[in-house]
């Protein structure tokens, strides 16, 4: 049979697709489909760009300000409902007043409000409080806040007393003068040549003091870190606004609104146009997986209904079976013009440059990769057998239609990033040829690796087979995102590696006053080896959840019923690296160390390492990679002289990165200012090899002296 030609770009690529074509082939058609529809989803009959109708989307639905005019317009669909009024502040919460008297034959509400007729300007003021008032079929109403509000915030003390917790809607409109003007250009991001460095960040625990951060915070005090240890992107957790903090911003209510709990929109886009000047991407950790099923807060029973943006709940599809959420209808029309506006609009609007999508495995299959249906061992029937798989076509389909728009808006830097535990063949190929379109999918068997050793084996009983094809087993030409601890490892009830390593040591024994204690001496040795493993041979690009890379001592909870709303373990210790009586310092210079090797020799994003020693007894590994030459020697006591490293290209080499150096905690046993000449011999099935010092528990790197 042969192969449809809208997927053979992705058979060519992997062969063993090809039983599978039809399958992958009516998956791409679906999305195709769609984008067509979309592009002729107009009155006049003409075609639109896809990032055109996501544009006119967010600058037609919600509520939008005429600066010249003084006109507020506004939109909201909501079939379920009969009539719909707008009320707030501005009128004294008249349920009556100020409908919305235009109703077309989709059930989307709209009405222009001319300037106030007292004072000429704006009938509501800028940040008041507003909200929809639907009137059902039945004739009873209910009160939401609009589904595009961009800036909900949370009521005092004395009103959630009264009315309980429940978010308000606000106008956001500020004046002229306190509306923030970007000031720098994006960064260019290349996806063929340039790396990819992740500094993950929650804005709320960014800050040592037992609070929530600001947006402004982060500006001034971390941004600098970041610019420091060298990464080139920043991903942001929980900015899309979420009533319950503790949901570390998963459950989300607003979609349109960045998180008013860390300040203003305005504050948010200085936080980004700064980064900008640094060089430095911003990125969206997006929720398009699911939606918090409050129903004052949210888009769930919005108009009334169980069904408008979700899968009915009669049906079974509607609620996700361990999130306690909502799940979206994504074959639904204006579903997908909802969250392909919200991505356009966090684009646009505060010049973000890419999304890390969360919650992918979840989208992807019918049985959300829970239970027996999540079990995935690599064989190709699991995801492509037709119907068998279990994969939401939908849902596949929307995802693609999402890479099609973001790579379409941001030519130059897009960054777009699945969240996939399950491998699905073809998800980080382009779209151009057959696959879903994401650049990256996070490596999330690595961090699952390292504390499984941690917690199970002893130092002498690691494979070092294991660990190497663990790093390296990934889908040839789907590049992949590598870490060694995510913030789902920092979380109460799980452990970081720096916790693993060294637990209550950490309290106590940290301190350069004394002498490094065994544990600490094992535990910084080995936290630094695990990260540069793991930066150098896990992925095409690498990410960091904030304050692991100095082995932040304490786990991450947020405020909630269990610890009496405290904020003592929701926040991040920074004063810890710049106390220089701590270690700390010392795991955060190796690290920042780390990134600038990188940036300065470029091992990420670079064709897949060439491993050349996995010594099961003498625990070593060495590899190459763009040149380099890397060697680890995990042994816990053995250190070996004139170590025979097989290496492909003759010449002389020199120490670029070493994590025995003493500013790193380590021992201070190498000399950097040796040079490695290589023999004229094959060794390990490279043409000559160098002979190294390698202490136990240390790793070098080695580039050609030119």
């Amino acid at each position: 049979m042969a192969i449809p030609e809208n997927v053979k770009g992705a058979v060519d690529i992997d062969p063993w697709l090809e039983p599978y074509a039809q399958v992958l082939s009516e998956r791409r058609f679906l999305a195709d489909r769609w984008s067509y529809e979309i592009k002729h989803a107009t009155q006049d009959g003409s075609e639109q760009s896809l990032s055109q109708f996501a544009r006119d989307s967010y600058k037609q639905y919600g509520l939008h300000a005429n600066q010249d005019t003084k006109e507020i317009s506004y939109k909201e669909w909501a079939p379920n409902a009969k009539r719909a009024f707008l009320v707030g502040e501005f009128n004294n919460w008249n349920p009556e007043s100020h409908e919305l008297s235009h109703r077309d034959e989709f059930g989307n509400f709209s009405q222009v409000f001319g300037p106030d007729p007292a004072t000429g300007d704006f009938l509501i003021p800028h940040d008041s409080k507003i909200k929809v008032r639907f009137v059902l079929e039945d004739g009873s109403d209910i009160f939401r806040i609009p589904a595009w509000i961009t800036r909900a915030t949370q009521p005092s003390k004395d009103t959630q007393k009264q009315f309980g917790p429940t978010y308000e809607g606000r106008f956001w409109n500020p004046p002229a003068a306190e509306r923030y003007s970007f000031k720098n250009q994006r960064p260019k991001f290349n996806l063929s040549r340039d790396s990819l460095r992740i500094y993950e960040a929650h804005i709320g625990i960014s800050s040592p003091e037992p609070k929530i951060a600001t947006y402004k915070e982060f500006t001034r005090d971390l941004l600098p870190r970041i610019k420091y240890l060298g990464y080139d992107a920043i991903q942001l957790m929980a900015i899309m606004e979420h009533a319950y903090y503790a949901s570390f911003g998963y459950q989300v209510t607003n979609f349109f609104a960045a998180s008013s709990r860390y300040g203003t929109p305005e504050d948010l886009k200085e936080l980004i146009d700064t980064a900008h000047s640094m060089g430095i991407l911003v990125l969206l950790d997006v929720v398009h997986s699911h939606a918090s099923k409050n129903v004052q807060d949210g888009l769930n029973m919005f108009d009334g209904s169980d069904h408008q943006y979700f899968h009915s709940l009669a049906g079974g599809r509607g609620e996700h079976p361990l999130w306690d959420s909502r799940l979206f209808n994504y074959g639904s029309f204006e579903v997908q013009r909802f969250l392909l506006a919200n991505l356009a609009f966090y684009i646009d609007v505060y010049q973000f440059d890419g999304f890390r999508f969360d919650g992918v495995t979840s989208m992807l299959y019918l049985h959300h990769g829970v239970g027996a249906g999540g079990a995935f061992s690599g064989d190709y029937n699991e995801y492509l057998s037709g119907d068998r798989s279990g994969v939401d076509h939908e849902a596949l389909a929307y995802l693609m239609l999402a890479n099609d728009l973001v790579h379409e808006l941001l030519p130059d830097q897009a960054v777009t990033i699945a969240e996939d535990v399950s491998g699905y063949p073809t998800l980080c190929l382009p779209r151009a040829i057959g696959g879903a379109g994401f650049d990256y999918r996070l490596a999330m068997a690595l961090p699952d690796m390292w504390i499984k050793l941690l917690k199970e084996k002893k130092d002498d009983d690691w494979d070092m087979g294991f660990i190497v094809h663990t790093l390296t087993n990934r889908r040839y030409a789907e590049k992949v995102v590598a870490y060694a601890e995510s913030h789902d490892q920092a979380l109460v009830g799980d452990k970081t590696l720096a916790f693993w390593l060294m637990d209550a040591a950490m309290y106590t024994d940290m301190t350069v006053l004394k002498e490094p204690t065994l544990v600490i001496d094992r535990g910084m040795a080995l936290h630094k080896m695990i990260r540069l493993i793991t930066h150098s041979l896990g992925g095409e690009a690498y990410l960091n959840f904030e304050g692991n890379e100095f082995g932040h001592p304490e786990w991450l909870d947020f405020p909630n019923i269990n610890n009496n709303d405290s904020y003592h373990y929701a926040r991040r210790q920074f004063n810890l690296v710049d106390d220089k009586l701590l270690r700390y310092r010392m795991l955060n210079d190796f690290d920042s160390a780390m990134q600038h090797a990188e940036m300065a020799h470029q091992w990420l994003n670079t064709p897949q390492a060439y491993v050349s020693l996995k010594h099961e007894v003498d625990k070593v590994v060495a590899f190459e990679r763009n040149g380099l030459l890397f060697v680890f020697n995990f042994h816990p006591t053995n250190s070996f002289t004139d170590y025979r490293i097989g290496v492909d290209v003759a010449g002389s080499y020199k120490i670029v990165l070493n994590t025995d150096r003493k500013e790193f905690g380590g021992a201070d046993r190498i000399d950097e200012s040796q040079r490695f000449f290589t023999t004229d011999l094959e060794w390990n099935n490279r043409k000559n090899f160098v002979q190294v010092y390698i202490p136990s528990r240390t790793a070098i790197v080695l580039a050609l002296d030119k």
